[in-house]
């Protein structure tokens, strides 16, 4: 026993008759031990009350943590937008496969989280959000040898995988132009760096703009729609939505269609248009992005752009562990598709 009085491994290979190494390959499961071999030495262990190696102490061994950091903007948004549940869902399976834990870390485009970014035991990073245009982020965790993976991002050096964000959403713009509305108006994603939400004067993409956002524009653009008005959001939620429809409909000339750039801000318009007394989509269509499922928005349904967001997750959870195993950075685009609903329909007859 040790001074302390805990059981060591030592200890359980004494009673167990075994040599130390054999215990520990008892333990980690990682070399041939036979049954009758396991059965003693696990036997051992419970009459000493032993649990198993210290687990920091093994990290310290082996130089690794047998964590993967994940990097977000906002814990409560996060967790309530369906995209980022299932895109942290799908990491976690891919992470759970190789024992692998995660630590939640919220970090800032603004510096806030950098000082745990830069001392937090992590042997790679996963970004469930985008990077601002000048964040230096990674450059922080690559000093530290650390590998990065980058969810709808791009910078040199980290792994990423996107979607296509502006084929998918080029293909829904160009129903609603085909559809005959050329009132359309857009309710993006939080803009870039430091832009407040609100009406926007320009309606022009700008490059700082976030990645995601930037994408969409461009998207919605290509199909030959140029936005009427423009209302920057905050975030990927039902109230942005909300109150974005608001300011929109009660422009001199309101829109006939309104392009969110997400489905929970889709879901906010939608609302505005019931509370205003507006037939959806007779009055005015709606249009989102993600493809999740918001039943408690029936019998409506919105027209969008599904994107698969739990295999997002899992290939960049994949992408970490190939990393960490001494591979190269690789680049993985996923392919959406249109997924039709209930609240686009023609420009009404009087416009």
């Amino acid at each position: 026993m040790t001074r302390n009085g805990r059981a060591t491994l030592s200890d359980v290979a004494r009673l167990a008759g075994v040599s130390a190494s054999t215990a520990s390959l008892t333990f980690s499961g990682s070399g041939p031990v036979s049954l009758a071999t396991r059965e003693r030495v696990l036997a051992a262990a419970a009459e000493l009350g032993y649990s198993g190696p210290d687990p920091l102490a093994r990290s310290l061994r082996r130089g690794e943590s047998g964590v993967v950091g994940v990097i977000t903007n906002e814990l409560a948004s996060s967790f309530r937008d369906p995209v980022a549940l299932r895109t942290l869902d799908g990491l976690a399976d891919a992470l759970g496969a190789h024992d692998l834990g995660m630590l939640l870390i919220r970090a800032t485009d603004e510096g806030e989280g950098a000082d745990l970014i830069r001392r937090a035991a992590m042997d790679a990073a996963v970004f469930l959000r985008p990077l601002g245009p000048h964040e230096g982020v990674v450059e922080l965790l690559r000093g530290r040898g650390i590998a990065v993976v980058l969810l709808e991002s791009i910078a040199e050096g980290a792994a990423s995988v996107k979607i296509a964000d502006a084929d998918g959403m080029a293909e829904l713009a160009a129903r609603v132009r085909d559809l005959g509305h050329t009132r359309v108006a857009v309710v993006s994603l939080p803009w870039a760096p430091g832009v407040p939400p609100g009406l926007r004067e320009d309606t022009e993409p700008d490059p700082d703009s976030f990645p995601f956002t930037l994408a969409r524009l461009t998207g919605i653009r290509s199909a030959g729609v140029v936005p009427t008005q423009i209302y920057v959001s905050a975030g990927s939620l039902v109230e942005e939505g909300f109150e974005a429809a608001k300011v929109l409909l009660a422009q001199p000339e309101r829109p006939t269609a309104i392009m969110a750039c997400s489905d929970l801000l889709a879901a906010g318009v939608l609302l505005a248009a019931r509370e205003l007394g507006l037939a959806v989509p007779g009055d005015l269509s709606i249009t989102g992005f993600d493809g999740v499922d918001l039943p408690w928005l029936a019998p409506d349904v919105i027209d969008s752009v599904e994107q698969p967001a739990s295999r997002k997750g899992q290939l960049g959870g994949e992408a970490a562990v190939a990393m960490m195993a001494g591979g190269e950075p690789t680049s993985i685009e996923l392919e959406v598709w249109q997924r039709p609903g209930t609240t686009l329909g023609p420009v009404p007859q009087e416009v």
